[in-house]
């Protein structure tokens, strides 16, 4: 019998964990626990007030934020994200906000990354290989033609670039993308040619197209976020809107525990649906990447045993004829390594 997958258990290398800001104590008091392992990539957003989805990974280090709804450079915060703990995170004051109902997106990749010469830029890499995910940092000093490794085993389906020294937007490749195009993630722009982009990948390395104005090269500092597709676990993937309520149905392969949606053909928000908040269908709250704004009370899209549904004609996920990339992680495979099909919620 062939092996549908070789991810049984989604929840050791991706969760989405709520929990409640109790600062009360003072900083670095609050230890957020049950995210079932050890995450590498901590992805913060306070759904009760307008502040920015704030993320933290493993190889920049505890204490250093990026926003991912504008274009600003890291900041080294101590009242952040003080430690990456073995079943969590532990929290200072600015981030363990009294009250506050908050969610986190927990990725696993490979710890606090080693060396990667691949390349023209010798980078340090934490890559998962069985997951399909890696934090690139020291990609440096970008050039036109320069490359980088990116460390998984094929081409990954998703890249975000992101300078960390200075203000530059988040640029974002995906599989199908124009080469010398770019989606950024702080806007809501649609696709478009940039002169500092990613500009292709291909089974070890990331290449960069750059002419000096779009602040991704000179003396830049920059990160950057690898994702590809596995069989049973993750999805990056494409489709067309219908124009209808009873919209389209996209097969993932999986129970998605997580959807992040964006047109592509024109604006719109980067949207994102989880199975925590909420937690039924059609109930399914949306968030955003790239805006500050509160948890909204939508109903876009159904989560389903083998993929998601749109629900809405709104343009942000269903307009007739617009085009609309997605990234999903799973929940659980629609059929485990046995044979054994899982269930809808």
């Amino acid at each position: 019998m062939a092996v549908y997958t070789t991810i049984d258990d989604a929840g050791s290398y991706f969760n989405t964990l709520l929990y409640e800001g109790n600062s009360n104590p003072g900083p670095g008091s609050q230890s957020i626990t049950g995210v079932g392992f050890q995450p590498d990539f901590v992805w913060i957003k306070n759904t009760d007030q307008g502040y920015a989805p704030t993320l933290f990974d493993s190889v920049r280090g505890a204490t250093e934020a990026l926003e991912t709804s504008d274009n600003g450079g890291q900041a080294t915060d101590a009242n952040s994200l003080t430690a990456f703990d073995a079943d969590g995170f532990s929290l200072g004051s600015n981030e363990a906000t009294n009250g506050d109902s908050q969610v986190s997106w927990n990725w696993k990749a490979n710890g606090t990354g080693s060396a990667n010469t691949e390349g023209d830029i010798n980078t340090t890499i934490s890559a998962n290989t069985t997951s399909g995910f890696s934090i690139i940092d020291g990609c440096d000093d970008l050039s036109d033609g320069d490359t980088f490794g990116h460390g998984l085993d094929s081409a990954p389906n998703m890249v975000w670039l992101k300078r960390t020294d200075s203000t530059s937007g988040w640029r974002v490749f995906y599989t199908g993308i124009t080469s010398g195009s770019t989606l950024i993630l702080n806007e809501t722009d649609a696709v478009a040619s940039d002169n500092d982009c990613i500009n292709s990948v291909s089974s070890t390395l990331i290449t960069i197209k750059g002419s000096g104005t779009g602040g991704t090269e000179g003396t830049g500092d920059n990160v950057a976020y690898a994702w590809q597709s596995v069989q049973g676990y993750s999805k990056i993937g494409s489709y067309t809107g219908n124009g209808n309520a009873d919209g389209s149905f996209v097969y993932t392969g999986f129970r998605p525990a997580y959807v992040m949606i964006k047109k592509t053909n024109s604006t719109g928000n980067w949207c994102i649906y989880d199975n925590r908040r909420v937690g039924y269908n059609p109930n399914n709250n949306e968030v955003y990447a790239d805006l500050t704004n509160v948890e909204g009370d939508v109903e876009y899209v159904d989560i389903l045993s083998n993929g998601f549904k749109l629900t809405s004609t709104t343009s942000e996920t269903n307009n007739s004829g617009d085009t609309y990339i997605y990234m999903a992680f799973a929940h659980s495979p629609f059929v485990n390594s046995k044979g054994v099909p899982t269930n809808a919620r």
